[in-house]
């Protein structure tokens, strides 16, 4: 089980009162015990965070749930990893701390920084990093919203990325997320984040080395190892490999620094294989993109790897029991009934 400590959920109760919803049936529906919420010593269910948010979205009618939660947290829900982040020497360096150690929050999510030297802009990206996560729209839009305060705090009240990207479409007014976000938003990306300038991580902090220093010696030796060939591990290399169209058992195996029968055998181990992961994951993918964006089929086919889109209806058909214009269409049809 993928968990998260309990201050994912900071606000949760505040802001589900002040909508006008009943905060315990939500509870219920997402087996989570109320004295976990916003305590930052409990962990809860990655999974039940996600449901609880998706639940409170669609009981309040708000859709921009996630991102009204996201204006009551702040960088003091990583606890410990906080404390790094604000005593680092510079912004970089607080996000190189909060990227090492995220799994002291949560080993269900990753935080990523790119930034090559040759680029003005640097690239902040978000991702579930768990084998087939529910629909976490809400989930991520908190994320990127807390992302956003959090660069705040540390860069300056006046930053602002460039660009947002979400892989879903807008939930509600698109407008609303350009307001709220103080860029323009792509829907339907590949993947969840924002572009920023790249000479923000060179913007100095107040620096406390020695605080520092200590703050990273305890988050080394409480922190969840990542580097283990885990399914999990695996099927993320594959999602963002796929679109490559190289994807093989080799190059994930270099990725992780391991001979690929050493994978083959730990993968066997956790009752898996390469080639049942590549076709779950494209599973997955294929679901969530015909369940949530417009995305034309051939582009589809390309996503996931697949030679043309005839390979893709085939596929389709095995997965579904039908093609994929049909699973779009019914998927539609259901989503449609359930708002009215």
């Amino acid at each position: 089980m993928s968990l998260i400590r309990g201050t994912s959920l900071q606000g949760l109760t505040e802001l589900v009162e002040e909508l006008g919803g009943e905060l315990q049936p939500l509870l219920d529906l997402a087996h989570l015990p109320a004295a976990a919420v916003g305590d930052h010593d409990s962990f809860v269910s990655y999974r039940s965070v996600v449901t609880v948010l998706e639940a409170a979205a669609a009981a309040t009618g708000a859709d921009d749930f996630g991102r009204r939660l996201a204006t009551r947290q702040g960088l003091e829900i990583l606890g410990p990893l906080g404390v790094a982040a604000r005593t680092a020497e510079t912004v970089g360096a607080a996000l190189q701390s909060i990227e090492q150690y995220m799994t002291v929050y949560s080993p269900a999510i990753a935080v990523t920084v790119d930034a090559p030297p040759t680029h003005r802009l640097a690239q902040l990206r978000w991702r579930i990093v768990v084998r087939r996560p529910p629909p976490h729209r809400q989930s991520a839009e908190l994320a990127l919203g807390v992302a956003l305060r959090v660069f705040r705090l540390l860069a300056g009240a006046d930053f602002a990325p460039r660009s947002v990207q979400l892989r879903h479409q807008p939930l509600g007014d698109a407008a609303a997320y350009r307001a709220y976000f103080g860029c323009p938003v792509e829907f339907a990306a590949e993947g969840y984040g924002f572009r920023f300038p790249a000479d923000v991580l060179r913007r100095p902090l107040a620096h406390d080395g020695d605080v520092h220093a200590v703050v990273e010696q305890y988050l080394s030796r409480i922190a969840v190892p990542t580097a283990s060939a885990t399914a999990d591990t695996v099927a993320e290399l594959i999602r963002h490999m796929l679109p490559t169209g190289g994807l093989d058992l080799d190059l994930v195996a270099r990725q992780l620094a391991v001979h690929r029968r050493t994978l083959q055998r730990q993968l066997a181990e956790q009752g898996t294989s390469f080639a049942a992961l590549v076709d779950q994951v494209r599973r997955d993918e294929a679901e969530r993109c015909l369940r949530e964006t417009d995305m034309p089929l051939g582009q589809l086919a390309g996503l996931l790897g697949l030679s043309e889109q005839s390979a893709l209806t085939r596929a389709s058909r095995r997965w579904f029991g039908a093609p994929p214009r049909q699973v779009r269409h019914a998927a539609r049809a259901l989503s449609s009934g359930v708002k009215n």
